[in-house]
């Protein structure tokens, strides 16, 4: 079944972590998504919600309506935690979007490309294609499955993190040398 977004964080998780159990794919995730996130935000933040009055970026609309999402999906705490995550990353986009059209390009593009090649460095780990490719709703809930295994790595929300191993799986290792089919 694709996802929706209407589902809840503990649907959307399982479906995302389908596609995510090899430990190194899940660790170039961990630093390849917040690349991503604070590229996208380093590229927003230049623009402005009404042309002249620099007080609201798009950067921080984006933000606020995602967290909107990310806190209804049925599990506050993850929801704080990746908008909380998303918030640090979205105020550092804005103080180096700063400078020079080559300046704001170069961090802009350059944290968003850099991330994904990490990140497609972890699915030739996980012998599977990015969660994305089927359905965009992924490239909302990769923020939220870093913060969710961040939160699982604290010891904290471990009901999820059982619901999750129960039905994607458990984390391991691929054998390279014996793909999966």
């Amino acid at each position: 079944m694709r996802p929706s977004l209407l589902q809840s964080a503990s649907e959307l998780l399982v479906h995302y972590a389908r596609f995510h159990r090899d430990q190194r794919n899940i660790a170039t995730h961990m630093i390849g998504v917040p690349m991503i996130v604070f590229g996208v935000g380093v590229m927003l933040a230049r623009a402005t919600v009404w042309p002249g009055d620099p007080g609201l970026s798009l950067a921080w609309l984006v933000w606020g309506l995602s967290t909107l999402w990310y806190v209804s999906r049925g599990h506050l705490g993850i929801g704080l935690a990746v908008s909380l995550a998303n918030a640090a990353l979205i105020g550092l986009a804005h103080l180096a979007s700063g400078g020079s059209i080559a300046h704001w390009l170069t961090w802009g593009l350059g944290f968003f490309l850099v991330g994904w090649i990490v990140q497609f460095v972890g699915h030739y780990y996980e012998g599977k294609k990015p969660a994305f490719v089927d359905d965009l709703t992924g490239l909302l809930v990769g923020p939220m499955f870093i913060a969710a295994e961040g939160l699982f790595a604290l010891g904290l929300a471990r009901p999820m993190a059982r619901e999750i191993e129960r039905r994607a799986g458990p984390t391991m290792l691929r054998d390279l040398a014996h793909p999966m089919g």
